[in-house]
Order: structure tokens, then sequence, then C-alpha cells
């Protein structure tokens, strides 16, 4: 069937509105939970109407973020190619790989009071938390960290803390590409602050290469 003319085009710019609108969101909800769905809309560009065409309510738009999130964590949680050398090369890499969808996860936390509640965020993030918490147990199990606190414990530790510094990135304090983050979880999980910063660099630079 031959589509009319003038469809596919249309198609397109709803595409465009809808991902500009969730990207917007995004940063709004980011920096205040309380913003309204008119001013998400005035910031996207577009006006009221095409924003409820896509989302007919807040919860609607909510929901759509939370599911946006919850593929890119997925993704970001799923993507290890081979088996890391070490547990710390393990963590390195897995906050390399979170970091770039770290705005998504720090969002979902903003909403956990007003939107979403304790157990849809849990949901969302339990395989991002799972994984961070088998590295810590690895490690410990290995001797590669240090067994001071249960690895569930210190998992959530390394999580608060990586939420700060993205908090610090978003308002300006503080600039960095993921490997700062990094070598900041491994020295906060016991690896000595050179070592951290050689295991970065290393999972870093091979990152780069499965990437080119």
């Amino acid at each position: 069937m031959v589509e009319p003319k003038g469809r596919e085009p249309v198609r397109r710019n709803a595409r465009s509105n809808r991902a500009r609108i969730l990207a917007t969101a995004r940063q709004e909800l980011g920096r205040n939970p309380d913003v309204t769905l008119e001013e998400i809309a005035r910031a996207a560009g577009v006006v009221r109407r095409t924003l409820f065409g896509h989302f007919p309510g807040r919860a609607a738009l909510v929901e759509a973020l939370t599911e946006e999130a919850s593929q890119a964590l997925l993704s970001a949680v799923s993507g290890q190619s081979e088996p890391a050398e070490t547990p710390a090369h393990e963590l390195a890499r897995f906050v390399l790989s979170i970091w770039p969808v770290g705005d998504r996860f720090r969002l979902l936390l903003a909403l956990i009071h007003q939107d979403l509640g304790a157990q849809r965020v849990s949901e969302v993030l339990a395989p991002a938390r799972d994984e961070a918490a088998a590295i810590m147990d690895r490690g410990q199990h290995d001797g590669v960290f240090p067994a001071h606190l249960p690895p569930a414990v210190l998992s959530a530790g390394l999580e608060a803390l990586m939420i700060s510094l993205l908090e610090c990135v978003n308002v300006g304090m503080w600039e960095d590409d993921g490997t700062g983050a990094a070598v900041a979880a491994l020295v906060a999980a016991g690896v000595p602050t050179e070592r951290a910063r050689q295991v970065v660099e290393a999972v870093a630079s091979d990152i780069k290469r499965e990437a080119s």
C-alpha cells in the first residue's frame, strides 16, 4: 500500500516532537520534580496541545521516562562484552557504562516520592543494583575489595556516591566523562588510588577500542 504524500513527514515530525519532549522533561524534572507540564512544553518549544497529544497527563509522561530509563540502564548493564580481568576492572567498566545514562538514574530517584514510589524505582534499578552487588561480592571473595561491609551495603554506598558526583556535574561544580567517577568508585571500594587510576585507564582504553 502506498502511503499518501505528506504522511511520512508528519510522522517524522511527531517522532521528533516526542523525543524532544522526553529529553526536555528529563532535564527539567531532574532539575525540579515539581515542574508543570506547561513549563515542560514551553521549554521543549511546543504548544501544550502537542505535549498532551503524546502524553495525556503527567503520569503518562513519567511512565515514558521510566521505561526509557529502564531500557537505557538495562542496555548499559548487559553491555559487558567479555569477562573482565579482575573485579576492579569489572567495577570500572560498570561505572563507565552506567555514567552516560546517569541522568536517567538520577531522575528516577528524584521522582520516587511524588510520582513513582520506591517499589517501581527498585524494579527499574534492580539489574544495575544486582550487578553492582555481585561485583562487590566477587571482589571481596578475591580479596580485591576489603570485606568491612556486606556487598549490598557497600554497593548502596557507591550508588549514593555516584548520585552525588552526577549532581556535582549537573550544577557545574565538576566535569567528568566517567573516568573520574570510576576512579572514585574503586577508591571507595578499597582499591589504592594509583592502582584505581591504572585500572580505569586500561578499561577506558578497551571500551574505546571495542567501539571503533
